[in-house]
């Protein structure tokens, strides 16, 4: 069997994913159990929404708490204390200017199994995140997006 393809992730990451499954085991399971209980005391299970919908969810909760294993098996997390602090690492705090648009924004580099766009989180494995990765301030990068390729300029790095 091949060995699965590690996966990078910052510290915070591995720890939101460890509650995340924690939850799931503990509490979720618990809850959904009691929904399947409830829904089963309503009779004749072949019409019965509230089961399938009980069992439907106990079936992500289940596929989630796999997929948390198999990440957390595979995690690889990255020391951010022996990261150098002028480069862009995994876990820097981007400030780019998109010099098009002259718009300042601030990513965080993140692995892409923690990746929150919308948040500002973005994947190592993302064009933005790719090409700033070993950049020092001032640098220059070009990013293929779904708009065409975008210029960003790297203002600042934090830790």
């Amino acid at each position: 069997m091949a060995e699965a393809k590690k996966v990078v992730m910052t510290y915070d990451g591995l720890k939101k994913m460890e509650q995340e499954l924690e939850n799931l085991k503990t509490v979720r399971r618990k809850e959904v159990a009691e929904k399947i209980k409830e829904a089963r005391g309503q009779g004749d299970l072949s019409e019965n929404a509230e089961y399938d919908a009980a069992k439907e969810e106990q079936g992500e909760i289940e596929s989630r708490i796999i997929q948390l294993e198999n990440l957390l098996r595979n995690a690889e997390v990255i020391d951010e204390d022996v990261l150098k602090m002028d480069v862009v690492n995994l876990g820097s705090k981007v400030t780019v200017l998109d010099v098009e648009f002259d718009e300042e924004m601030e990513y965080t580099i993140v692995g892409s199994t923690e990746a929150d766009p919308m948040n500002g989180r973005i994947s190592n494995e993302s064009p933005l995140g790719m090409a700033l990765l070993g950049q020092k301030v001032g640098a220059t990068v070009m990013a293929d997006t779904p708009d065409g390729e975008v210029a960003f300029k790297i203002l600042n790095i934090q830790k």
